[in-house]
Parts: structure tokens; C-alpha cells; sequence
């Protein structure tokens, strides 16, 4: 190996390390770590953002970045990763060290405060920190730079390349074609789903998710499984890959298909090169990339006739005072049904596409100054009528619902939209790829659909954008088309349309 690109790899690890280490320290904040700890964990992620930043905007670093941009007997990955490597230092070194521990206290900060607001069930408590984080993320915005729409710059975090133009034209095609669909099942009578909600005991739930998180391929000797208020993943190797879930035992829906979605989200994590460890062709492409193999997961298998043909006797068996009358279709219907809901978690996959485009379009207006912090709960609950014909009763149940503003995650919200697109676009083609597909998942088997995915998406890290990736799985770019002819398929047989 070149030896300036060995020379490279001692910084790349040494920041890896140090990123590791706060997300680390942000998974024990929402896992295990007591009340009180919150003060000095803020300070402690605050310290090692600032050296991590530091780090990766040193000089030594951007000389010998700068050094390997021209050299001739670097191999294509290792070429790419250079590219990635100056494009992200570029951006990182905009910011200067003062902001980003700024940022990061702020995030604390936030993160605290919508806890509080929401165990107060009062937004108000929450007021103040999201107009400081945005004023902070529109700062970040203008020192970024962006073309069209301010918004763009931060989208750029979640999806590089992608803009608002597309995302705009995606939520036009939601409006206009998804919209007629619901419209046609909320005319259809209603699926049965009451026995979702008997008392299902938490150590059985947990003990089932267990089983499925294994037999979808998720290597438990490389990851673990905790409860979190709000279900995530984090990976600080891909050997180190953890997933989180939520057990009501009032509620099957929600273990259920939060151990599904995280599990494609580690799969991934998983996939990657750990021979890159620390280098861009050794990370996800981006987050609507990663939300596809989630909601791949989730949706087009965990929700599929299929899936539970092979897995609902299980069930069946673990809660048979629960379910021992109810038949594996209906549970399939039940685990599909159509009904516009409060909570974005728990919406199902077609209405699903409302609420990530009523916080995306919040989130802009927001950025770009049209709407005030103050009035941001009264254009929610305004938007939930208009699009889902629901009336939000409290704030937790509305606007305090996702934990992403209080973690400066705007420009993420769109990603979740954007891989249920990219998933169905995928499926499309993995079935023409395997023939047997379903037939295989009837039988509890996912290696070759790990097999596919690990070779068309996982392996490639950052080596090539969203869109480059999708046209070389799929041999074309994203179209919501995929999305539609998969729900029509799929929801016309559900509901006789």
C-alpha cells in the first residue's frame, strides 16, 4: 500500500474512534444512562465533538489528503475515498470548532428540554431550545453555502446531492397519486385489528423479536438488541452494531415492526467493509439509503403474506389465548391496515408518506424564515387535518412526537419517505433477480435476499451516490412509480378495491 495512504488511514482511525466513542455515549443517553448523568454527558460528547473536530480539520490531515488527490497508484476505492475525504473536509472545516461544541451543547441541551416537554405533555417547555436550534442550524446553513433553497445545505448532511426540487416533485406525485388510493380504502370496509391489542406479556414479545432478528440475519455475535423510549440503531463497527425497540404490552404492532425496521437498518451497518473502517466507501451512502433497507425490512417482508406464513405460527403459539382464533390472513390484513393515526410510528406504510411530508414541509419554512417557532404547533395540527383528517389532542401525540429537531435533525425527515421509495424500486427487481423469492421467505429464508442486498447495496459504502446506486441495482434512477405499483398490487388485494 502507498505509503502516505497509510499515513491517511492513522487519521481516518483515530477520527472513527473518537465518533465511535460519543455515539457510544449517545446510545447509554437513551438507553441506560440515570437522570442525573445528563449535565456531565453533555459536557463529556461536547469535549470529543471539538477534538474530533480538530481532528479532522488539522493540517497535518488536510496535507496529507491533499498530498494522495493526485496520486497515480491508488486503486479506485481508495481514489474515491480520497475524493470523499477532501469533499467532507471541505465541509467540515467551515465549521469552525466554536460552533460545532456550540452545536452539540445545544443538542444536549434540546434533546433535555423536549424530554421534559414531553413528559409535561406541554410544548411550550420546548420553546425555547428548537428557536435556538434552528437559529443554529440556519447559521449552519449560510456557513455551508447552498444553490435555490437554504434548506438544500442541510439536506446535504442526510442525502448528499438531493434537493429540494426533487423532493418537492416526490411530495407532489405523494399528493396526487397516493392520495386517490387512500381515498379508495378508506371507502372499503375496515380490516379487523382489534386482537393487535390484547395484553401481551413483554418477556414473550421480547423473546419473539429476538427470534426474528435472527432468523433475518442480523449477527447478535456483532450487535445486541436494549428498549428505548424511541426505537434506534447506532453502530460504532460492523462488528459492533446495536438496535433498540419499544415493548407496549397493550399494543403488538409496536415490538413487532420495530424490531423488524432496525434490524434492516444494522443489517446494513453490518454489510459494511470493515476493511474501511473509518474511510467513506466504509459508511452508508446516505439515510435515504439506509431507511430503504429498513423499510424494506419492515414493509415489502414484514409485512408480506409470505413472511407471515412461515412465522405466524410462532406467534400463534407464543400467545395462543391472544391469537389461537385468529387466522393467518387476517393477522396479514391486520398487520396491513389502511387507518390514518396520530403517531408517525405507527402509521402505516401508505399514509406513512403524510406525516414525513407535513414535517418536511414545516422544517423549510422554518429554515427559511416563513414560519415562527411559536406557530409551528398550530401549522401541525393544521396540516394533520388538511392531509390525514385528524384532530391532534395533545402535544405529545403531535408535535412532540419525534425526538429529530431536539437532535438538529433537520433535512432528515424526507430520507424516511425516500426509502420506502428506493425499497420498493429494490424488490422490484430482487424478484426478477431470485424467482423464488416469496417462495423462499414462506420457508424462513433470507440468505439470498441478504446475498443480493449485501452485494448491490451494502459492500459499495459511499463509493457511489444514492442515485448511482439505485440505477446500478435497478438500472434506473428513483421513481415513485415502483412505489405505486407496489402499493396498488398489494392494497387492492387487502381491501377487494
Amino acid at each position: 500500500m502507498q505509503a502516505n495512504y497509510k499515513k491517511l488511514l492513522k487519521f481516518t482511525n483515530k477520527i472513527a474512534d473518537i465518533k465511535n466513542a460519543i455515539a457510544v455515549l449517545n446510545w447509554d443517553q437513551e438507553t441506560y444512562m440515570p437522570p442525573k448523568g445528563q449535565g456531565f454527558r453533555a459536557q463529556q460528547i461536547a469535549t470529543l465533538s471539538g477534538i474530533a473536530h480538530e481532528a479532522e480539520t488539522s493540517t497535518a490531515y488536510e496535507n496529507c489528503i491533499n498530498e494522495l488527490l493526485e496520486e497515480p497508484s491508488l486503486n479506485p476505492v481508495e481514489s474515491k475515498n480520497i475524493q470523499l475525504l477532501k469533499r467532507d473536509m471541505v465541509k467540515a472545516k467551515k465549521l469552525p470548532s466554536d460552533f460545532v461544541i456550540g452545536l452539540s451543547k445545544a443538542t444536549s441541551k434540546a434533546f433535555h428540554a423536549w424530554i421534559t416537554a414531553r413528559k409535561a405533555n406541554d410544548f411550550e417547555l420546548f420553546k425555547e431550545a428548537l428557536s435556538e436550534m434552528v437559529k443554529i442550524q440556519q447559521e449552519k446553513a449560510e456557513i455551508y453555502g447552498y444553490k435555490d433553497h437554504i434548506y438544500n445545505a442541510l439536506m446535504d448532511d442526510y442525502e448528499p446531492k438531493a434537493t429540494v426540487q426533487e423532493i418537492d416533485t416526490l411530495f407532489s406525485e405523494v399528493k396526487t397519486k397516493l392520495s386517490p388510493l387512500l381515498a379508495q380504502i378508506a371507502k372499503s370496509p375496515q380490516v379487523e385489528d382489534a386482537f393487535m391489542y390484547k395484553q401481551f406479556a413483554k418477556d414473550k414479545q421480547w423473546d419473539f423479536g429476538m427470534t426474528i432478528l435472527e432468523q433475518l440475519g442480523y449477527d447478535l455475535e456483532a450487535g445486541r438488541q436494549d428498549l428505548a423510549e424511541h426505537p434506534f440503531s447506532t453502530t460504532f463497527s460492523p462488528f459492533d452494531v446495536r438496535v433498540t425497540t419499544r415493548i407496549k404490552e397493550n399494543n403488538l404492532y409496536d415490538m413487532l415492526w420495530s424490531c423488524i425496521h432496525e434490524c434492516g437498518h444494522a443489517l446494513y451497518e453490518q454489510g459494511l467493509s470493515a476493511a474501511e473502517y473509518g474511510l467513506p466507501c466504509g459508511e452508508a451512502v446516505s439515510l435515504g439509503i439506509h431507511e430503504s433497507q429498513s423499510r424494506f425490512y419492515e414493509n415489502n417482508i414484514g409485512r408480506s403474506e409470505a413472511f407471515w406464513e412461515s412465522n405466524y405460527p410462532g406467534l400463534q403459539a407464543t400467545f395462543p389465548n391472544q391469537l389461537g382464533d385468529v387466522s393467518s390472513e387476517d393477522f396479514y390484513r391486520a398487520a396491513n391496515i389502511v387507518k390514518p393515526s396520530l403517531i408517525r410510528t405507527d402509521a402505516d406504510e401508505l399514509s406513512y408518506h403524510f406525516h414525513i411530508m407535513i414535517r418536511y414541509e414545516i422544517e423549510k419554512q422554518l429554515i427559511d424564515g416563513s414560519l415562527a417557532v411559536s406557530d409551528v404547533k398550530e401549522a401541525w395540527n393544521a396540516s394533520y387535518s388538511k392531509y390525514l383528517n385528524i384532530n391532534v389532542p395533545s402535544d405529545n401525540q403531535g408535535v412532540l412526537q419525534d425526538v429529530h429537531w431536539s437532535h438538529g435533525g433537520f433535512g432528515y425527515f424526507p430520507t424516511y419517505s425516500l426509502g420506502s421509495f428506493y425499497a420498493a424500486q429494490f424488490e422490484a427487481k430482487m424478484v426478477k433477480e431470485i424467482p423464488d423469492m416469496f417462495q423462499e421467505i414462506r420457508t424462513g429464508e433470507f440468505s439470498n435476499i441478504l446475498t443480493w442486498l449485501r452485494t448491490n447495496i451494502h459492500q459499495h459504502g459511499r463509493f457511489y451516490t444514492s442515485q448511482e446506486l439505485c440505477k446500478n441495482a435497478t438500472g434506473e434512477t428513483l421513481k415513485f412509480d415502483y412505489f405505486m405499483d407496489y402499493a396498488v398490487k398489494k392494497y387492492s388485494a387487502i381491501y377487494a378495491l
